[in-house]
Formats: structure tokens, C-alpha cells, sequence
């Protein structure tokens, strides 16, 4: 069996809501080529833990972190609902993240260019697209929002190896999952892959439901990346609750919380449509209401460019 092919098949067996299935929690599959035996492929290893107070500052080295991955503790019942609270678009974002931004300007990230981690409906087509490719849209907008879309042409109606049918936090730290696609090699994961490729000030984190028991674990050596690279991560809320414990949200505020990072909560955009503005799918019922229809898909991108606004304005405010 040839190696495309090879590749082709684990590609196919690491799905999630947009495709149906789960990441496994390690992945080894052994690829031949016609003349000669690679080794095993495998999924990054677990990232490192950080044991630090909250308060943490990404702009000061962490003698604390170990090679040991922690879980998270667990939060409780009283805490585990807070994130429904919190506003759609960031508030009172911390200034340490200016720091963060100017560092990456040093190291010569793009103030232009902003990158997105997430699965099927956060491609282009079904996310920010339309603000390159329909002038009309991009009129509607306030001229606060036009100035923000001006800023980060390019960057809207971009496939990227970061954002995928089936991105998982995981997935963005296993080599193959790029298939050698978007001029990545297979020596780098989809992140170090769009970070060279890119050159990100902003990254808008918002992965959709998955069933991997580590994702606080791959989230955290995911934002310890992007800040160790001076890229500002935005975390994100997702519509949906197929995983029937509301998990995946109550991470993403937990890290925020964390890292003292903005979240976008895209959750609460949506309390007032009927089935918070989500269908299923034709030939997909077995994944239930997951899609977001037409209303709550304007609302995605909608919240989705305030939020980049007001971290982006946030950051930039009097930066060198």
C-alpha cells in the first residue's frame, strides 16, 4: 500500500462533529514507501503542564513547568456554569497581552495577518470568507468592522492546515494531519506549520465537539505555542452540546480564566433562536443538532469579527 494512500486512511479515521467520529488518543500506523520502511507515525506527545497561580504572565519565563502532564482540576457545579454568563465579545482584556503582540512584532509576525484553529464551520466558506468575497457584506458593516476587515485582508478566505473537517486539539499536534498539504512537511504539526507559513499576530481558537479525554492537556501546549511565539490567542464557545456535559465550553473558559486570555462566547449569541440555531444535518442525523443555520451562521461570523475587533484594538492600543 503506497504512502499517500496510508495517510489518506488515518486522515479518515480522525474525525469529530463535522464528520461524525472521535480522535483516537494515540495513533500509530506504521507507512512503507516502495523501497523502504518509515517508522511509526504518532500523534504529539503530551504537551507540558504548567503549575503556576492564575494570575500567569506570558511574557515571564516559567521556572514552574514540568515535563508531567496534570489533568485540570475539576471545576464545580457552582463554577462549571459560569461561562454562560460571560459576554459574547471580550471585556477588559489583559494588558500583559500587549506584550505578548509587540514580542511577536520582534520576531517578525505579521500585524496584518490573523490565523484560525478550528473544524468544518471554520473554513472559509461557512465562517469569514464572505468578507473578502462579498463586497456587499463588507459595506454593512460599521466602519469600526470595515477597518478591522481592511487590516486583515488575506487572512478571511484562507484554507489552512489549522482549520479542517475534524480539527481536534490534538490534531493540530500530530504531523500527519496536514497531509503534507498547504506547503507543510511532516516534520511539523499543523500549528508550527501555519505559525512559518503565516506569521499570525492573532489566532481565534474555537474547536467544535470531540471525545478526546486530554483536550485541556493539548489546548495548553497549544496556547503555550502561540505565546511562546508572540501570537495573542482568542478562545472560543461553541454552539453546540453533543457531548451532553457541556465539557468542551467549560474548558475554554477554564483556560481563559487560566492564561488570563479573551474568550468569545459564541454560546450566548444564541439563547434567543429556537433550537439556538442549530439543524441536523441530511445524512448526518446520527451526529443531531450540530450545524448552524443561516440566522445563527451570521451571527458566528458576526460575533466572530467583533471579538478579533476588540482584542485587536485592545492589544495595538499605544504598542510600539
Amino acid at each position: 500500500m503506497n504512502r499517500l494512500l496510508i495517510l489518506t486512511l488515518m486522515v479518515c479515521s480522525l474525525i469529530t462533529a463535522c464528520t461524525g467520529e472521535t480522535t483516537p488518543e494515540s495513533v500509530m500506523i506504521p507507512v512503507s514507501g516502495p523501497t523502504s520502511t518509515f517508522p511509526a507515525l504518532a500523534i504529539a506527545p503530551l504537551p507540558t503542564a504548567t503549575q503556576k497561580p492564575k494570575k500567569y504572565s506570558p511574557i515571564t519565563p516559567e521556572p514552574t513547568r514540568t515535563s508531567t502532564p496534570t489533568s485540570a482540576p475539576e471545576a464545580s457545579q457552582t463554577e462549571s456554569a459560569d461561562w454562560k454568563d460571560l459576554p459574547v465579545v471580550p471585556e477588559n482584556i489583559d494588558p500583559s497581552l500587549q506584550k505578548v503582540y509587540e514580542k511577536g512584532l520582534a520576531l517578525g509576525n505579521d500585524p496584518q495577518a490573523f490565523s484560525i484553529f478550528g473544524d468544518c464551520q471554520e473554513r472559509p466558506k461557512d465562517f469569514f470568507g464572505v468578507f473578502e468575497t462579498d463586497a456587499t457584506v463588507v459595506e454593512s458593516l460599521s466602519p469600526e468592522l470595515r477597518e478591522v476587515v481592511d487590516n486583515f485582508r488575506g487572512s478571511f478566505n484562507r484554507e489552512s492546515p489549522t482549520a479542517q473537517d475534524g480539527t481536534t486539539p490534538g490534531a493540530l499536534l500530530w504531523s500527519q494531519w496536514h497531509r503534507g498539504e498547504y506547503g507543510c512537511s511532516f516534520s511539523e504539526t499543523p500549528v508550527q506549520c501555519e505559525l512559518r507559513i503565516h506569521r499570525p499576530s492573532f489566532v481565534i481558537i474555537q474547536i467544535g465537539t470531540h471525545f478526546e479525554s486530554r483536550n485541556t492537556e493539548y489546548l495548553r501546549k497549544v496556547i503555550l505555542q502561540l505565546l511562546d511565539a508572540g501570537v495573542v490567542p482568542i478562545l472560543a464557545t461553541k454552539a453546540d452540546n453533543r457531548e451532553k456535559d457541556e465539557r468542551i465550553n467549560r474548558d475554554m473558559s477554564m483556560l481563559a480564566a487560566e492564561y488570563d486570555l479573551p474568550l468569545w462566547n459564541f454560546w450566548a449569541s444564541l439563547s434567543d433562536l429556537p433550537d439556538r440555531g442549530l439543524y441536523v444535518m441530511k445524512g448526518r442525523e446520527e451526529q443531531g443538532p450540530v450545524y448552524l443555520n443561516e440566522e445563527a451562521s451570521t451571527r458566528h461570523r458576526m460575533t466572530g469579527l467583533e471579538a478579533l475587533n476588540a482584542v485587536w484594538r485592545a492589544v495595538t492600543e499605544n504598542s510600539q
